[in-house]
């Protein structure tokens, strides 16, 4: 069983890569079906590794890469989304122009994880760890699972938009980008309260360091 949950956490790091060439071509229904397969193996190899307590350090850093992989590059791609293409109806009148939107936290959330890879690598050096919260809900689980739906319903959107002949379907499907990036920012939030609970766990290992 620890071989398998390992296995979904390669398969989350793989799938990590393979969004790249697929968004780029603009082949969003492929990227939403692969990014959704890759969020759920992250709760799938959660769940298996505390139903069988099969939890390793190898098996923590794979999956403590693998998500990191599948959201920031996914977050780095959604900007290159045709504007005529991802914003459209109330959304396009809404946005247009204002890339910020969705820019914003995107670069914020990434700043983020390079500030706490950061931290944990500081007190790698002085030999002192700064493990992922265990806690089901902690604050770094909920901003991924923020971040992971943000994306999906984004990717979403842009895959099925066409689809809908209803007038009601082409109206909710316009709405999902919005409600996309509404997640997005509240999973921003999410990130700096999380943020703020590291540098306090940073600053209390600090102490240690004579």
């Amino acid at each position: 069983m620890k071989t398998f949950v390992n296995f979904l956490s390669i398969f989350r790091i793989a799938t990590a890569f393979a969004l790249i060439p697929t968004m780029l071509l603009n082949w969003y229904l492929v990227s939403f079906i692969l990014f959704l397969l890759g969020a759920i193996s992250d709760w799938f190899d959660g769940y298996l590794a505390r139903k069988y307590d099969c939890c390793s350090k190898i098996g923590g850093v794979l999956d403590h890469i693998g998500d990191k992989l599948l959201v920031c590059n996914t977050l780095i791609l959604l900007p290159f989304i045709p504007i005529d293409i991802t914003f459209i109806s109330t959304f396009y009148a809404t946005i247009s122009g204002k890339l910020w939107f969705i820019i914003v936290p995107i670069i914020l959330m990434i700043d983020r994880e390079l500030y706490i890879s950061g931290l944990r690598e500081f007190l790698g050096t002085q030999k002192i760890e700064m493990p992922v919260p265990k806690a089901r809900f902690s604050m770094g689980k909920i901003k991924t699972t923020l971040q992971m739906v943000a994306i999906t319903v984004i990717l979403l959107a842009v895959s099925i938009f066409k689809i809908p002949s209803n007038k009601v379907l082409v109206y909710i499907v316009s709405k999902l980008p919005e409600i996309g990036i509404a997640i997005l920012w509240a999973a921003l939030v999410i990130s700096i309260w999380s943020a703020v609970q590291y540098t306090k766990t940073f600053s209390e290992k600090l102490k240690k360091i004579k």
